[in-house]
């Protein structure tokens, strides 16, 4: 098909195996067509290639995969701090680009980023798919008919479970070097919803956050599990044999890059908090109460909105030691003696309730946006500033005022 768009995928770790590799070719082959496939590590490029189901050439660097490849879109699915580089590469080459989130971790990538988009007239896709749930499109209608009045304020708590949240802390996300600690690598989802939500920039961040479980806060620890002699008393034992996918993606191929897929999540060098707040003032004057915990025996999250005539309030499960409807319940409470409508929004198909399925057909078919979900380099960077304006809050122990960081522009 002549008008498929070429694309190169750059980073074959799970997320660019599954989402942008296996999964895009099943759903969206009429609309794209992989042409080049692009890691540092080429053994786990072709472990990866197999699993996709794909012919494509392999490449180790960006600049080669442009040269040779010449693709019109390069998904970008590499750790956090190489995006950039990446990005701008793409740009110049005359490619779209569609990245993974977050988009970058500093705010000099994220102008170096923006500037490039702007110069190339090329454009710049952020992976947002919690914006293309269906509950988030319905909270998002419900604000903007104003259901409960003016928005004054959010609650909103995080849950990752000691499945999904551990598995950060064995990674490469664990050095803020890599991943702007998780108040920008994992909370770039949620402050992205928020800004979406409240239709504002966060005008100022006061935070904390802790390193209280994970890290030096272990009772003890070693290299990785496979090797661990603590691994029959670890709460946090994981065996990668058990898990085909991840040990043929990581195991052998980290014999040529030295990444090995279970570092010890009680690794003393790891210098990123685990336990975090953060209070969020708007432009509009909305604020915000913010958690993400990474250890808890729950995983998902609970969201309420406060305003003039009422509350929005959701709790969605995700993982749970208990059986939950295969839909999410809004609860939409009036004031007034309005008394409340409970609003059933059953879960679509694929991942984050139907979320990636919706954003590739928006980004790739042209899908109807009326609700502006498809998020660019701006919301991009948004999240990514507030996230950077929490962290130094945590560690500063100062309220920092976005202003204050210099703009994105």
């Amino acid at each position: 098909m002549a008008d498929r768009t070429r694309f190169a995928l750059v980073g074959t770790g799970n997320r660019g195996t599954t989402m942008w590799g296996r999964d895009l070719l099943a759903g969206w082959r009429p609309e794209v067509d992989l042409v080049g496939i692009c890691d540092t590590n080429p053994l786990r490029a072709e472990r990866a290639r197999t699993m996709i189901g794909s012919n494509a050439p392999i490449y180790t660097d960006i600049e080669t995969t442009l040269r040779e490849a010449k693709p019109e879109l390069v998904i970008v699915c590499t750790p956090d701090s190489t995006h950039d580089d990446i990005i701008i590469a793409a740009l110049e080459a005359g490619c779209n680009v569609i990245t993974e989130k977050p988009m970058t971790t500093t705010l000099e990538k994220i102008r170096r980023i923006r500037q490039a988009e702007r110069r190339t007239g090329r454009r710049v896709d952020v992976s947002f798919n919690y914006r293309f749930a269906p509950t988030a499109h319905r909270l998002k209608s419900l604000l903007l008919d104003g259901a409960i009045g003016t928005l004054t304020s959010i609650d909103f708590h995080w849950y990752l479970d000691t499945l999904h949240g551990a598995d950060y802390f064995r990674r490469w996300h664990a050095y803020a070097a890599n991943s702007g600690s998780l108040f920008v690598h994992k909370a770039t989802h949620h402050f992205d919803l928020l800004n979406w939500y409240v239709g504002a920039d966060p005008e100022s961040v006061s935070a904390f956050g802790q390193l209280r479980n994970y890290g030096a806060a272990g009772p003890f620890r070693g290299e990785r599990c496979r090797t661990c002699p603590h691994a029959d008393r670890c709460d946090y034992f994981f065996d990668i044999t058990t898990d085909e996918f991840l040990e043929t993606l990581y195991e052998d191929p980290s014999d040529l890059d030295g990444y090995v897929r279970d570092a010890c999540v009680y690794r003393e060098d790891i210098d990123i908090p685990d336990t975090m707040t953060a209070n969020i003032r708007y432009e509009n004057e909305v604020v915000v109460s913010y958690s993400l915990n990474t250890y808890m025996p729950i995983e998902g999250h609970h969201i309420a909105f406060n305003g003039t005539r009422g509350r929005i309030e959701i709790r969605q499960y995700e993982r749970q030691p208990w059986e939950t409807p295969k839909a999410d319940e809004i609860l939409l409470v009036h004031n007034f003696g309005g008394g409340v409508e409970r609003i059933s929004v059953p879960h679509a198909p694929g991942g984050h309730y139907g979320g990636d399925n919706l954003m590739r057909d928006v980004i790739l078919r042209g899908a109807a946006d009326p609700l502006g979900q498809r998020a660019g380099s701006r919301a991009g960077a948004m999240s990514v500033v507030t996230g950077i304006a929490a962290f130094q809050s945590a560690r500063t122990g100062e309220t920092v005022r976005i202003a204050d960081l210099g703009g994105i522009d």
